[in-house]
């Protein structure tokens, strides 16, 4: 099997040449780098070819590295049903780039489009319904970016007395705790609350 999908991997990088930027096997699986200017010409061409018919869109989603200049993938994962196989397709991008849309290609791509859109910020360009599609009306931000804060500062619910969505400040049920990692057969620099009797300070 490895060496089958090594031999669609050589094959189309030999086909697309420039649009693809190589090729890797990786625990069982290949992973195609292309060029984010080309994604639709490399969709088609993995849907098309006879050597592919990668005719079922499975997901697309995105990868956040903040430290990389680029610092978004966008993966692209196909099936084709023909030869039982699977492909896995990668770009890089930045915020301020738009990718092109490939609904025309994959029209389920629609809605996974508009989840990473939602979510990572990023903008599909042809895209005829660009909004978002998990988060509230008026949301700010995008959750699933490394630098998204961990908790904010409003919070929202249905009222069923009010029948209408609500915003209430967040309300933490708990105070944050700080973890030492210090390991528990040697003990800890400080009392723990309880074993004051043991330590012989509560006498």
């Amino acid at each position: 099997m490895n060496e089958t999908l090594d031999t669609l991997g050589k094959t189309v990088a030999g086909a697309l040449g420039h649009s693809v930027t190589g090729h890797a096997l990786t625990y069982g699986e290949l992973t195609v780098t292309a060029q984010a200017s080309d994604i639709v010409s490399v969709l088609r061409f993995l849907r098309d070819d006879a050597r592919c018919l990668f005719w079922c869109l499975i997901d697309i989603t995105a990868v956040d590295w903040p430290s990389r200049e680029r610092r978004f993938d966008v993966v692209y994962h196909l099936l084709s049903p023909k030869h039982n196989q699977r492909i896995r397709v990668k770009i890089e991008t930045d915020e301020p780039t738009p990718v092109s849309s490939v609904i025309e290609v994959f029209p389920n791509a629609d809605w996974y489009e508009r989840e990473i859109y939602d979510l990572y910020g990023l903008v599909f360009a042809g895209h005829p319904d660009l909004r978002r599609i998990l988060t509230d009306y008026g949301f700010e931000g995008h959750p699933l970016r490394k630098d998204f804060p961990l908790t904010g500062f409003v919070e929202v619910r249905y009222d069923d007395e009010l029948k209408r969505v609500v915003y209430e400040p967040v309300r933490l049920t708990q105070e944050f705790r700080n973890f030492d990692f210090l390991s528990p057969w040697e003990g800890t620099e400080y009392t723990l609350p309880g074993d004051e009797k043991a330590s012989g300070k509560g006498s």
